[in-house]
């Protein structure tokens, strides 16, 4: 999970099937690990769709 984190700091969007093909694991997996990801407070933004993928919501206060 910690390498998912590194991933999406250094990209602005992966799709989860990338995600699964570099870890070898199921879509399924990726994204029950998305899940535990956010569940400890870390914002993460999935969208659906030909554009679409995991990236963290990165959010600028003035």
């Amino acid at each position: 999970m910690f390498e998912i984190l590194y991933i999406l700091l250094n990209k602005e969007k992966i799709s989860s099937k990338e995600l699964a093909e570099k870890f070898e694991v199921s879509v399924r997996t990726i994204y029950r690990d998305i899940e535990v990801i956010s569940g400890a407070g870390i914002p993460i933004c999935m969208t659906q769709g030909r554009n679409g993928g995991i990236s963290l919501l990165i959010l600028f206060i003035v």
